[in-house]
């Protein structure tokens, strides 16, 4: 598959979560996502309205995390901070579903939950992390069942906190199950362009990593994390 780096960087979310990031690590994240037309930067709550300030006359969205990295605090929390970042200035949510209830099988508990989370967006594009490392390919298919009647833009794979990121065979069945419709995202361990590339094939049309200056220019970013 070849795409220009121009179209490349339209599938990918520059990403900077990790707890240690300062002011002026988002001041360069937003600069580099100007200057290669990245689809949005993705931060953590507390980092959104500096974000929307920084990239407030281009293109580039601001993407914010909620419920983020576990997934396991209390429904209202969730709907709670999703208020919060979209009042803060994000233009779409990446949220984590709960794991637990989901492999309880409390799947009434979920979709409550999700559909919390979109309605609280305010039309905002949801997308759901599942953590795909901890689910069955079972569990998997129902979150993105859910996921669709709970009316998310997107599935996720992962968060890139957990014991591992995304995979193909993930990826080609949150695909197959969701349709051409809904938006794929894969994170987590995407490092380089050709396994960028081989992601958008294998059905993922948004791809989040801390790498994404490295897969534009052809490289591989050895030491990045999502």
């Amino acid at each position: 598959m070849k795409l220009s780096p121009r179209d490349l960087a339209q599938h990918i979310d520059h990403t900077l979560l990790k707890a240690e990031a300062r002011a002026v690590d988002i001041e360069r994240l937003c600069a580099e996502a100007r200057e290669h037309a990245f689809w949005s930067v993705c931060v953590n709550g507390t980092r959104v309205a500096l974000a929307a300030s920084l990239l407030e006359d281009s293109a580039v969205k601001v993407a914010a995390v909620v419920g983020f990295p576990l997934g396991a605090m209390e429904s209202d929390a969730k709907r709670f901070e999703t208020e919060t970042v979209i009042d803060l200035g994000a233009q779409e949510i990446d949220f984590v579903l709960n794991i637990g209830r989901l492999k309880d099988g409390d799947d009434g508990a979920v979709f409550r939950e999700l559909r919390d989370v979109v309605e609280a967006a305010q039309g905002a594009p949801v997308k759901v992390i599942f953590e795909t490392c901890l689910l069955t390919h079972e569990e998997i298919l129902r979150a993105c069942l859910l996921s669709i009647e709970a009316g998310a833009r997107f599935v996720k794979t992962s968060t890139g906190f957990s014991t591992a990121g995304a995979t193909l065979e993930q990826v080609r069945w949150m695909r197959e199950t969701v349709g051409p419709k809904m938006g794929v995202k894969a994170s987590g361990g995407i490092r380089d362009t050709s396994t960028a590339l081989a992601m958008i094939a294998a059905g993922a049309n948004r791809l989040g990593t801390s790498a994404g200056v490295a897969i534009v220019r052809g490289h591989t970013a050895e030491s990045a994390s999502y």
